[in-house]
């Protein structure tokens, strides 16, 4: 798609406005299904493109994501899951963790798949970010026993960090303890944060023991 629209400087109209006008009308005309690149010539011509690197172009209007980009959970079974037990408890026992709280954060960050990778980069098990994993270990993130020491090992930072405020380390596990920090010790107001962590403790909770 190319659009040149001639347009006259009135008075009472800029050629920003009029782009604005342009592309308000493109897009109840269509479903914008593609980026739509503009700009406006030194003759005073609007150019609009669905055609990506032409000089001087901006985006003007952005596809909305496609389906098929949405990160999908990955099914999981008991099965699956009682295979990672021996190193869920060893973390839990080397870094002073409570497994329940292990096995939700693995079954929330990855459904039990080692070889798990986010849209962002996060990985494995524990969808460690490679700037994370590197802080904690020098071991394979796609190694199930690398990977959930190395995520044990940052928990266990970020409780310390936070005084045990478990909260507060879940959000800084999703976020980044800056973030918390940034947010004055609260949970930022990411929406993804914000579900994330009742999320992690409500399966905690229900993984926990009936006596607790």
């Amino acid at each position: 798609m190319r659009v040149h629209a001639a347009t006259r400087r009135a008075p009472t109209a800029s050629a920003p406005s009029v782009l604005s006008a342009v592309v308000l009308g493109l897009v109840l005309a269509q479903s914008a299904h593609a980026d739509i690149f503009g700009k406006v010539d030194s003759t005073g011509v609007i150019v609009l493109t669905d055609m990506p690197g032409k000089t001087g172009m901006s985006v003007i209007v952005a596809s909305p994501p496609s389906p098929g980009r949405a990160k999908q959970p990955v099914q999981s079974t008991h099965a699956d899951a009682s295979q990672f037990e021996p190193v869920i408890v060893e973390a839990s026992e080397t870094f002073h963790l409570q497994p329940e709280l292990l096995r939700a954060v693995i079954d929330v960050e990855s459904r039990y798949n080692p070889n798990a990778v986010s849209e962002k980069g996060a990985l494995g098990l524990m969808q460690l970010m490679p700037d994370t994993a590197r802080r904690f270990s020098d071991g394979d993130m796609f190694n199930p026993r690398d990977n959930v020491l190395a995520g044990a090992r940052y928990l266990r930072f970020l409780l310390d960090l936070f005084k045990d405020d478990m909260e507060l380390a879940l959000a800084a596990y999703n976020a980044g303890e800056n973030a918390v920090i940034r947010a004055g010790y609260r949970i930022p107001s990411f929406p993804e944060t914000r579900s994330y962590v009742p999320r992690v403790l409500d399966k905690y909770r229900r993984l926990l023991p009936a006596s607790s």
